[in-house]
């Protein structure tokens, strides 16, 4: 049973485990580093420790100051959020030995998919579409060269251990390959400390769908539809919305069914979601398995009526999944802006620093996670997401419309935010006409420029 959660994290997510466990009369514990000891997170928890300077990597990333933490607080559990060690097989198993419920799947799950080879090892046996590519990691330039031809170009270089678009590399021809595979090999490297690349047909201006999975330790397994993340710069994922206005009902149900078969392959447990490419046409391929809660999840929680995290948490906890693929339905629609401490006119540079002044919008559809406030300082050390604000409507063109008015009253006085950007998108005639893929932030940001 459990009584008391650590959560190694920082920033919304934390402070979004923290109102899921209190609402489920649980205990929690914050770790924060030395920079984060005002945040709201770990002034709302029942208890908190520091467990180093700011840098995450004396921090954040240090399985052995968490765990000791997780022994000094006597918890039952660790809440990983998103980032940091959320995806860190061997976090995983060192809590499993220390008797200590890691709220995530398995180890074995996470290490399996986490390795994008394997993954697409495993989803072509569940016989899942994947993007044609390298059936192994690639290690030699020559090797690539090769599979790059006979798969035709343009391909992609991706980091078998990669994530938010760090050691991904785009080759239109053989010379552009040679020095496109070398340098995804340096930023996997530099990212994961692990070079490991493989090689796959690169989609062009397709859209980033993917679905979200909820399943116990009973076997039993369902989607809770899926969401288009189409809208991003440089990989980077700025505006979700759920459900997809692309998908229509027979597509939906193939992508549903078939993320439901993978992940009853890897015997998966808890939160997670599958992401796959749809092309103009409607075929899909499966790319990658994220074995975590994303920052995302509340679009789906807001389109489906459904508590993800409390429901992570009860997984946990041994609960039986009571939902059935027959109960769940999209109630309404949801887009999800998220909110990042970056100036746009200058590439989207990070702005870190003091608040001045911050208010949130309210009023009936809208949802602000944030844990900013007022007089707080945002400190340089880790990433620039400040908040996430949900807007939900009965129709596409309400829910945007409702997000456009909750935009112009969300107001943060002393740094530079994405919110200026955001609702130029929304009032953005291709947007609202849902002409979404992931060359959208590229062509918009080059018709802005001439204006």
């Amino acid at each position: 049973m459990i009584r008391k959660v650590l959560i190694a994290n920082r920033g919304e997510i934390a402070l979004r485990v923290v109102r899921a466990c209190r609402e489920l009369g649980i205990k929690t514990l914050a770790v924060y580093s030395e920079v984060d000891e005002q945040s709201l997170p770990v002034q709302l928890a029942d208890e908190a420790i520091c467990i180093g300077p700011a840098q995450a990597s004396q921090s954040y990333l240090k399985a052995d100051r968490i765990l000791s933490a997780a022994e000094l607080g006597d918890v039952d559990a660790i809440h990983p959020g998103y980032g940091f060690l959320s995806e860190n097989a061997t976090f995983a198993e060192q809590c499993e030995l220390c008797k200590i419920k890691f709220i995530g799947p398995s180890s074995e799950t996470i290490r399996a998919m986490g390795d994008k080879v394997l993954a697409r090892q495993m989803a072509a046996k569940a016989g899942v579409p994947t993007v044609p590519g390298s059936p192994d990691t690639i290690t030699d330039e020559k090797q690539g060269l090769k599979i790059a031809e006979t798969i035709g170009y343009p391909v992609i270089i991706k980091a078998t251990a990669g994530g938010g678009g760090k050691g991904m590399r785009i080759a239109h021809n053989s010379v552009a390959f040679s020095k496109e595979f070398r340098t995804a090999q340096v930023e996997a490297e530099k990212a994961f400390n692990n070079g490991s690349v493989y090689v796959e047909k690169y989609i062009e201006e397709p859209r980033h769908i993917e679905f979200q999975i909820l399943a116990d330790k009973y076997g039993n397994v369902i989607h809770l539809g899926e969401r288009d993340c189409s809208l991003q710069r440089r990989y980077q994922k700025l505006i979700e919305e759920a459900p997809s206005c692309f998908l229509d009902v027979k597509l939906r149900k193939q992508m549903g069914e078939a993320a439901v078969k993978l992940a009853k392959a890897c015997h998966y447990e808890g939160v997670g979601t599958l992401e796959f490419l749809v092309d103009k046409y409607g075929k899909f391929y499966f790319i990658e398995m994220n074995t975590r809660i994303q920052v995302e999840h509340t679009v789906t929680e807001e389109a489906m009526g459904i508590d993800l995290v409390k429901w992570q948490i009860r997984i946990a906890n041994g609960e039986q999944l009571t939902l059935r693929q027959s109960d769940i339905s999209c109630k309404y629609h949801a887009i999800e802006c998220r909110i990042n401490a970056e100036d746009p006119e200058k590439s989207f540079m990070p702005c870190p620093g003091h608040v001045d002044f911050c208010y949130t919008p309210g009023g009936k559809g809208i949802r602000v996670d944030s844990h900013v406030y007022s007089d707080y300082s945002i400190p340089p050390y880790y990433d620039s997401m400040i908040g996430k604000l949900i807007a939900t409507g009965e129709t596409r063109e309400e829910a945007i419309d409702r997000m456009y008015r909750a935009l112009n009253e969300y107001i943060v006085h002393g740094i530079k935010t994405t919110i200026p950007l955001c609702k130029q998108i929304m009032l953005d005639p291709p947007y609202r006409e849902g002409k979404i893929t992931t060359k959208y932030m590229e062509t918009f940001l080059n018709r802005i420029k001439k204006q």
